[in-house]
């Protein structure tokens, strides 16, 4: 067979040094998944992922005094040369971050600007060249074959939640306030993440986010964007792939892609979903009665919507 090698650049950090992106991803070595292989950093691959990448805007013109007290100017970037000589129609553009308020202009121009370098374009927003949802990656480090082999592990907990303090948009907000009424409200679920709100009681950061999910029969999985869909993210692959049974808050783009029963939908971020949460946390039976359907759905995460298996298909179609 003959395998096509894929790179990758993106504008989230400590992504453009990672030459094993998505190797965890596949039962193969070095990141080969079927007809492809990801190797981000090939210099000269068949196939370019942008994947999230920010083109960078046009500087915007200086006073004079401002030049003279700037002792080096970044240089512009030439988006060209990035590209390691891919051509136009075998590089692919996949933003990922949800159409928010305070970034849908940004979204705007990248869909703009990858328009000149991209042979397809697509993101999780109505306004996309290509709207979809964003294929799978997950964050356990487990491997591909132990994930995709294991039984339940043991559950000796009702409920985490995984999340952290960012606060830079009025969906990030929304959600802390959320956080901060469940635990007033002293709903019993362990906290894990980092730069939470002081005051939050919490068992801290987690080197491994396996640690905070596969002892628990429940996970809250709440999207910072339910309001079109396509937008789904890690939260809800991460929570499956730990055998949990989601308590989700997001749009209906899961609905599209997993089993009935696989998840459960939290009715909405207020008293009517605090006193959901205590009612299905209080016993375990929602898992047992959705076990089978979590099997199911792990086994699309891993098959199907893996965004390897997405960008092999791609490949297959260009050929």
């Amino acid at each position: 067979m003959n395998i096509k090698t894929i790179g990758m650049i993106s504008s989230y950090r400590n992504l453009d040094t990672r030459g094993d992106w998505l190797w965890q991803q596949t039962p193969n070595h070095f990141g080969i998944w079927d007809n492809v292989q990801m190797q981000a950093l090939q210099a000269k691959p068949d196939f370019l992922l942008m994947y999230q990448y920010d083109f960078p805007k046009p500087a915007q013109p200086k006073p004079w005094w401002e030049k003279l007290r700037q002792k080096t100017q970044k240089p512009e970037i030439n988006i060209n040369s990035i590209l390691r000589s891919v051509p136009q129609e075998r590089v692919i553009y996949l933003l990922r971050e949800p159409p928010l308020t305070e970034i849908v202009a940004t979204n705007k121009y990248n869909y703009q600007e990858a328009q000149n370098y991209c042979g397809y374009i697509s993101g999780p927003d109505d306004f996309a060249p290509t709207p979809n949802y964003m294929p799978a990656i997950w964050y356990h480090s487990n491997s591909f074959r132990e994930l995709n082999e294991m039984p339940p592990p043991e559950k000796v907990h009702p409920c985490s939640w995984i999340t952290s303090g960012i606060n830079r948009t009025a969906n990030h907000r929304q959600r802390l306030d959320f956080l901060q009424s469940l635990q007033s409200h002293e709903i019993k679920f362990d906290l894990y993440g980092r730069n939470l709100p002081s005051g939050c009681k919490t068992s801290g950061e987690l080197g491994s986010k396996w640690h905070g999910m596969a002892p628990y029969y429940y996970n809250l999985a709440i999207e910072n964007y339910a309001d079109n869909s396509w937008y789904v993210s890690e939260k809800l692959w991460d929570s499956l792939l730990a055998w949990c049974l989601p308590i989700y808050y997001g749009g209906s783009a899961a609905d599209k892609l997993l089993p009935p029963g696989s998840f459960l939908r939290l009715p909405s971020l207020d008293e009517k979903g605090i006193a959901y949460i205590r009612e299905v946390t209080a016993t375990p039976d929602a898992w047992y009665t959705a076990k089978d359907a979590i099997a199911e759905a792990r086994q699309i995460i891993l098959h199907k919507l893996n965004l390897l298996n997405w960008l092999s298909e791609f490949v297959n179609q260009q050929s």
